[in-house]
């Protein structure tokens, strides 16, 4: 760009910072004796923006005898401080907290998130020794502690698969359309979801049936010989034992899929108050809660792996985590705690 003495082209954006070619400009108006406020009124932008310029690009010359301007002085000075400028990364003043965050991760496989809101909640650092879930992850990817990227199971998931609608699906059962709403906002306990985790897909493998309660998230994992509806029910049936006459109060709704495997529970409406609804085909949000529990099961039994390549006390250690997890929708307090405190108050008011 060519400048001239008497007019310029430059037209500074007021709240942007001095671009080199405006600080050439300054540089040949102040040889040209022009004042600050000249030179401010030109570029448009305030007097205290030149005067702090010059300031900082002004060098000697002719030893010491002459001060002048020079705009690659002030360019490099303002590229300095640029490198210089933002809050100062505060990891390594946070040592105990990252130890902390590290551990959990790794030993309790908990989330950043899980880390960072039980510490909080417990009160374990002061305001001054945590930094923000938003900054642990930035840690993560800046490769600042000893957490990476591939760690993370949940972030390099990619949900590629188009959704279809398809129809002709049969009913064995009250639709999830006839739920009462009030079930969506999860302030109720007892409303339950329910499905089945697979291994190998063999017919001569064990299955997971696996049940979430949607206000608590406690989440019970139960072994059963294999996927057909006698299996379930006799699944079911035990609970129902274990529970007995608190069994109403514990399960008051089952949401599941359309499944053969669960063709037969509406069969506990014969048997106790719970009634059992049915997803729309296909469409596995409707039961979100215990389907996201099942894909934290894959973190220990990849999809293809035979369940009964497991033990049972693996099964039980699987179901612990996750009921011993802190959560974020929970105040960073576990599903436990939330579960044996509603299980306290149904036996109390027996």
């Amino acid at each position: 760009m060519t400048l001239s003495n008497n007019s310029t082209m430059i037209k500074h954006s007021r709240g942007k910072h001095l671009s080199y070619e405006e600080r050439v400009l300054i540089q040949i108006r102040r040889k040209d004796n022009r004042s600050m406020r000249s030179i401010a009124r030109e570029l448009g932008c305030s007097p205290q923006t030149i005067s702090n310029e010059i300031k900082r690009g002004t060098v000697s010359l002719y030893h010491g005898i002459v001060r002048r301007y020079k705009a690659e002085v002030g360019q490099e000075a303002y590229q300095n401080n640029r490198k210089n400028s933002g809050r100062k990364l505060k990891y390594l003043e946070l040592k105990r907290f990252i130890d902390y965050v590290t551990d959990h991760f790794y030993n309790y496989h908990w989330s950043l998130d899980a880390c960072w809101g039980r510490a909080t909640a417990e009160g374990l650092f002061s305001s001054k020794e945590v930094v923000c879930t938003r900054s642990l992850y930035n840690y993560v990817d800046r490769g600042l502690i000893g957490i990476r990227n591939a760690d993370l199971p949940e972030k390099l998931k990619r949900n590629t698969k188009s959704q279809r609608v398809r129809q002709n699906k049969k009913k064995l059962g009250r639709s999830i359309e006839e739920r009462p709403k009030k079930i969506n906002q999860r302030a109720r306990f007892g409303d339950w979801e329910c499905d089945l985790v697979l291994g190998h897909k063999a017919k001569d493998d064990e299955v997971l049936l696996t049940l979430c309660e949607r206000m608590s998230r406690e989440f019970l994992i139960i072994r059963i010989p294999d996927k057909t509806s006698a299996s379930v029910m006799q699944a079911f049936n035990d609970l129902h034992e274990n529970y007995q006459e608190h069994w109403n109060d514990i399960f008051k709704t089952i949401t599941t899929d359309n499944g053969s495997e669960f063709a037969d529970l509406s069969n506990l409406e014969e048997i106790s108050k719970t009634l059992v609804y049915y997803a729309h085909p296909y469409t596995s949000c409707d039961k979100g809660t215990v389907e996201r529990h099942n894909g934290l099961i894959r973190r220990f039994i990849p999809k293809g792996d035979r369940i009964d390549n497991y033990s049972l006390q693996e099964v039980i250690n699987i179901e612990t985590w996750m009921n011993t997890m802190p959560r974020k929708q929970l105040a960073y307090h576990t599903p436990d705690e939330i579960f044996e405190k509603e299980l306290d108050n149904i036996y109390q008011a027996a």
